[in-house]
């Protein structure tokens, strides 16, 4: 009998579930709901990677992003823009204007980086931190962040057991989705594997790879500062900064491509269009004398 109550108000909580306001469809591929005390389930990476178009979607609205003719937006397009595909992935790229030191991505490929971290890094460093967010989509870890995220929300709003199967998510869970999202929290693994993945990308498209241990050493070293407020985010999901830095420079030692960084120039203006100089010639006219001959 007790039994029975239980599978009766989990099914009710399915109901309850369904017919809240401000959904959005997923489409066919729907994401199952969990049950409390689930601890896993299956999880797609279609699954993951609709989930997270929505809640990349939704953090899109409520932040300002920059636009086409914004002077980061042209300098990000620069930099990685021609990388848009990879082994099952296809990327895109946005830039959030907050002054937070973050860069994240996610399971659909979305890009998002903040325009404080460009204000920190040149291009190099920047290919090195994009490119371990990158690592993380290429490995799987955003479908992993994605499916921990969406239990953690679904055991939050009473979710019904996994065996139900929902077509769609509120508008506010995916505000909360896309929230933690931002904050996933990846293991010293995954962390280690997505910075070899940035090292190899810089090597194979000859990148200075030293950048890699120098964009990590800008994190390390803004984490012991007064700007260390601005790295909540990026520093609570992304640890060791110091270490991880060390680990970049064997990569480089060992494959012979050491040498100290120099950061170059960081500039996130709108490029100046050149002024065609114009050369206006002078018309010579030349006055044509034309002797008459008398005639006698």
């Amino acid at each position: 009998m007790k039994k029975k109550i239980i599978v009766t108000g989990l099914l009710f909580a399915a109901l309850v579930f369904t017919k809240m306001n401000a959904q959005i469809n997923l489409g066919d591929k729907a994401i199952g709901a969990l049950q409390k005390g689930v601890t896993s389930f299956t999880l797609t990476n279609a699954d993951a990677a609709a989930l997270s178009k929505e809640a990349v979607r939704k953090l899109d609205s409520t932040n300002e992003v920059a636009g086409p003719n914004d002077g980061y937006t042209l300098r990000l397009n620069r930099v990685f823009g021609k990388y848009t595909s990879g082994e099952g992935y296809t990327l895109n790229y946005k830039v959030y204007k907050l002054k937070e030191v973050n860069a994240f991505a996610t399971a659909d490929g979305s890009v998002r980086v903040y325009s404080g971290l460009m204000d920190i890094m040149d291009d190099n460093e920047l290919l090195a931190v994009i490119g371990h967010e990158i690592g993380h989509v290429a490995n799987n870890d955003t479908r992993d962040a994605m499916r921990a995220a969406y239990q953690k929300e679904a055991l939050i709003d009473g979710a019904s057991s996994q065996s139900v199967k929902i077509s769609t998510v509120t508008d506010s869970q995916l505000g909360k989705i896309g929230s933690a999202m931002v904050d996933s929290k990846f293991s010293r693994k995954q962390e280690a594997e997505a910075d070899l993945f940035a090292y190899n990308f810089m090597k194979k498209h000859g990148y200075d790879v030293n950048a890699e241990e120098s964009a990590f050493r800008i994190l390390a070293k803004m984490s012991e500062g007064s700007q260390a407020s601005f790295l909540d985010q990026m520093m609570s999901s992304h640890p060791d900064s110091a270490k991880r830095a060390d680990d970049a420079k064997k990569r480089a030692e060992k494959d012979g491509l050491y040498k100290p960084y120099v950061q170059q120039k960081i500039d996130n203006t709108v490029p100046v269009a050149k002024k065609t100089t114009t050369t206006t010639k002078k018309a010579t006219t030349t006055k044509k004398t034309t002797t008459t001959a008398k005639k006698k």
